[in-house]
């Protein structure tokens, strides 16, 4: 999945693939790909910095949050990328991060890796939580039934840790 930057002469390309999910090594990631992968972008090159403008599309699969029920995200993400060549700094290739290198990332070797750009891509469209609906109500504390497909008898109860000994106190005064 490597783009070769030397083919590039124009200012402006076009740049248009499509893998099926078998292509990316996603092992131990949160995720699953279940869909192929659409990426389009316009490349402009202007001598060694290069910006990567376009748009993701895909489906992945994750477990809900609260149920664990797995479901689909469709992702249809834009972005806008900037690239420099990875010697763009001391001659180590070490280079001190300003302000406006935070949305600066760096190829090496003329080629840029899309696989680290889009398995990026599909970090960034991912809630921070998800949820297989809003509405889910989990798995219960006690029996562990999901509670989306099924009722349970169980009444958690929660007690306060610290007036444990409290509680302690009232069934030694009782007996």
């Amino acid at each position: 999945m490597l783009l070769d930057l030397r083919g590039f002469r124009g200012e402006v390309d076009r740049v248009a693939r499509t893998w099926e999910p078998g292509a990316f090594e996603l092992k131990g990631e949160e995720f699953r790909l279940i869909a192929p992968v659409e990426f389009s972008a316009e490349l402009h090159k202007d001598a060694q910095k290069v910006r990567l403008v376009g748009r993701l599309k895909t489906t992945l699969e994750v477990d809900c949050g609260r149920c664990l029920d797995p479901f689909e995200i469709p992702i249809d993400a834009k972005f806008d990328l900037m690239f420099l060549p990875e010697s763009a700094g001391t001659p180590d290739g070490e280079k001190e991060v300003q302000d406006a290198d935070i949305g600066v990332s760096y190829y090496k070797d003329d080629t840029i890796n899309l696989g680290e750009v889009i398995r990026e891509q599909f970090f960034l469209a991912l809630p921070m939580k998800p949820l297989c609906r809003p509405d889910c109500k989990g798995l219960c504390p006690e029996c562990g039934k999901n509670r989306n497909r099924e009722q349970c008898d169980c009444r958690p109860e929660w007690v306060d840790p610290r007036l444990a000994g409290l509680k302690k106190l009232l069934t030694n005064n009782d007996g």
